[in-house]
């Protein structure tokens, strides 16, 4: 099985983009669900930046790894998208053959946030200057960690099919 991750910032269209692939027959995870996340308490020596993790002062919301690392061993034949991004990720890296970073302008991202019914995160004005500050702070790691990058203000049928060639390669 290939096995694909979509990542990137809140707002720029992973959860759109996994409803999309399973839409089209593919097995399609959102690991940033109940399912396969949860809250975690978490401490800091000094005061957390705005861009910095955690989701909230004390605590963060990663992957359970257990479950991440059941699915990411499946035996099966096919490809395997899945989304999310948490700050325990990059223990799962050398098991994705392709990790996509999705990004999308600032001005994308706020809109998609205000108006998204999905998901709440990102609507309070604290939410939404954490997303922005995370653009300096935690998308430059996700780089790092990227074999691709796709731009999401282009059409949907656009980003899939980037993505799509992108597996198929």
């Amino acid at each position: 099985m290939s096995r694909v991750l979509l990542t990137g910032l809140s707002g720029t269209g992973k959860s759109t983009l996994i409803e999309q692939f399973a839409a089209l027959g593919y097995k399609a995870v959102d690991l940033d669900s109940d399912e396969w996340s949860e809250w975690v308490e978490v401490h800091f020596d000094g005061e957390p930046t705005a861009g910095d993790s955690p989701v909230e002062r004390n605590r963060d919301w990663v992957w359970r790894e257990e479950r991440v690392q059941a699915l990411l061993s499946l035996q099966e034949t096919g490809i395997l998208f899945a989304a999310g991004c948490a700050s325990n990720m990059a223990e799962f890296r050398l098991q994705f053959d392709h990790i996509v970073l999705l990004t999308a302008p600032a001005t994308v991202t706020v809109e998609r946030l205000l108006t998204r019914d999905n998901n709440q995160y990102g609507k309070r004005p604290e939410e939404l200057a954490r997303v922005l500050a995370q653009r300096e702070v935690i998308e430059p790691r996700l780089r790092t960690l990227a074999h691709h990058e796709i731009d999401t203000s282009a059409s949907l049928d656009e980003v899939v099919r980037k993505i799509l060639d992108i597996v198929r390669k």
